[in-house]
């Protein structure tokens, strides 16, 4: 099975498992990263608003100086966040997640919702998160998506991201990006999940030779902790995946990565746990078969667990 995915405007190869950094602790996570580049990762999926780019980076730092790859060997993804849409702050959002990072570009930058808040200096809040200073209100401001694309795509200019691309965004805004865009977005990166299977979606990307990031592959499990899994049966724990798990000799969180993966997705699952690390990486030696992959896809309920809405009801981004 291929293991990259070539992105179509620089034909660059994009891992297709990758490992994501959302909620990986700060005192674990320079130590993870290089344990995860020990064991073959090649790509890290961080984000400003996750708070921890300053100790990956440092990960990824050991690892170079010790000989395990070179720059140009790992793929590093972060995510602009909701308060730096403005024309005047795109630049700077990216310039302080690199310097974070210790890096001189990423491989791709993402616009990370597509929903613009109020600016809050890093000095003052960091990670800025969802709410203001006071830590409970919510204040959306009027920035329209083009006005920020074009600034992201002018980091593309000055080199300091190879690729763009979009998130947590559905096919009508997709749609509208596509009418305007100088630079066109190359990756997607959403919730995708067996109980969030967005077939449609998958399509219309296809279609227009963007690559799909699947987030959240294991569903609920990802959100138990902050109390977020809305009482869905975890899919590390349901009995069909189980059962199909069990047929392929294989861990059910290897078959819900590898039922993406044939769907020409590409994963980023996180574990604190070493021997998962290893394992979600190990799941691209086996084939699912239709059958499987079927009764996979027939556990979609359209559970969606990582919706704005839950913030504030202004950002209904998927109703």
């Amino acid at each position: 099975m291929e293991t990259t995915i070539t992105l179509k405007r620089t034909g660059a190869k994009m891992p297709l498992v990758g490992f994501g950094l959302w909620k990986v602790t700060k005192e674990t996570c320079a130590a993870t990263v290089y344990n995860a580049i020990k064991e073959g990762y090649r790509l890290f999926d961080g984000a400003s608003d996750y708070g921890n780019e300053k100790e990956a980076g440092e990960g990824i730092a050991r690892a170079i100086k010790d000989g395990l790859v070179k720059r140009e060997d790992v793929w590093i993804t972060s995510k602009l966040w909701n308060s730096y849409h403005e024309k005047e702050r795109v630049l700077e959002g990216c310039k302080n997640s690199l310097a974070l990072w210790g890096l001189e570009y990423f491989d791709l930058y993402l616009v990370h919702f597509p929903i613009s808040i109020e600016y809050i200096d890093p000095k003052v809040k960091f990670p800025q998160e969802w709410w203001g200073v006071d830590g409970k209100t919510v204040t959306p401001i009027k920035v329209p998506y083009q006005e920020t694309w074009t600034e992201i795509e002018k980091l593309v200019d000055a080199g300091l991201a190879k690729n763009i691309g979009m998130s947590n965004a559905q096919g009508s805004l997709i749609h509208d990006v596509m009418r305007y865009a100088r630079i066109e977005p190359q990756v997607l990166q959403v919730e995708l999940h067996p109980y969030l299977t967005q077939e449609s979606l998958i399509t219309y990307c296809k279609r227009l030779n963007i690559a799909i990031t699947a987030y959240s592959s294991f569903g609920p499990q990802s959100y138990v902790e902050i109390n977020c899994d809305k009482g869905a049966v975890s899919l590390l724990e349901h009995d069909t995946v189980g059962s199909i798990a069990s047929k392929n000799g294989k861990t059910t969180a290897q078959v819900l990565l590898r039922w993406a993966l044939q769907q020409g997705l590409a994963v980023i699952p996180k574990s604190n746990n070493h021997e998962r690390l290893v394992q979600n990486l190990a799941c691209t030696g086996f084939e699912l078969t239709a059958d499987e992959m079927k009764t996979i896809s027939g556990l979609n309920i359209n559970l969606r667990l990582n919706d704005p809405v839950d913030i504030h009801p202004s950002f209904a981004i998927f109703a």
